[in-house]
C-alpha cells in the first residue's frame, strides 16, 4: 500500500457518465449498516462513483451522498461544496473510498440536513478542521484530503454514512432535531 500523497498532489480522476439513481430514505435499513471495503480501481465501483456524482448533480441542494443513500452499503461517497455560502475550502467534485478520518479539530455545533432524512435537520457538532485519508475511485491512489468549515462537515457528513450512521444518530437528542423548513 503506497502512503497518501500531499494535499495539493492530487486531481479526481476522470469518470465516465454516471446514470441517476434513487435515492433511499430513512427508515430503509441499508442506511444502518457499516459498508464493505471495496476496490477503488474496480469497474462496478468506478461506475457506482461515476452514479453517485450523477445523482448528487441533479439532487438540488445536495452537496454529498454516499454508497448507502443509493442503496448499498459500501464505503464509496462524493463530495461537492462548490457555491455553497458557508464554503471557505473547496477542493470541487470528488469522489473518496475506503475513508477514514485521520484528524479533526475545533469541533462546533451546526445544522445538517440529508437527502435520505427529507423531512428533518438537527444539530450536529463537527470538527471544523478536518483530514480525511482514502482512495480515488480509477487509479485507487491513497490521498489525504485537508479541509475546513463546511467541506469538513460535508466529508464528515458522509464518512457516517458509510459507517452505517445518519446525522440523527450524532444529536444531542430530541431537542436537537427539527422539522425541516420549507421556503416559498
Amino acid at each position: 500500500m503506497t502512503e497518501p500523497s500531499g494535499p495539493a498532489a492530487w486531481r479526481m480522476p476522470d469518470l465516465p457518465p454516471g446514470r441517476v439513481l434513487e435515492v433511499v430514505r430513512a427508515p430503509d435499513p441499508v442506511l444502518g449498516v457499516r459498508g464493505e471495503t471495496v476496490d477503488p480501481a474496480a469497474a462496478d465501483i468506478v461506475e457506482l462513483a461515476a452514479n453517485l456524482v450523477a445523482t448528487q448533480v441533479v439532487s438540488p441542494g445536495c452537496v454529498g451522498l454516499a454508497a448507502q443513500q443509493v442503496g448499498v452499503a459500501l464505503r464509496v461517497f462524493s463530495v461537492d461544496v462548490a457555491g455553497h455560502p458557508k464554503t471557505r475550502t473547496c477542493h470541487g467534485l470528488f469522489v473518496l473510498c475506503n475513508a477514514e478520518v485521520v484528524e479533526g479539530s475545533r469541533r462546533e455545533r451546526g445544522r445538517e440536513g440529508c437527502l435520505s432524512v427529507p423531512d428533518f435537520t438537527g444539530d450536529v457538532a463537527r470538527a471544523r478542521r478536518l483530514t480525511v485519508r482514502g482512495q480515488l475511485p480509477v487509479t485507487g491512489e491513497w490521498v489525504l484530503v485537508e479541509t475546513d468549515a463546511f467541506e469538513a462537515v460535508a466529508v464528515q457528513h458522509e464518512v457516517d454514512h458509510t459507517q452505517g450512521l445518519l446525522f440523527l444518530d450524532r444529536v444531542a437528542g430530541p431537542h436537537a432535531v427539527h422539522p425541516r423548513r420549507t421556503y416559498l
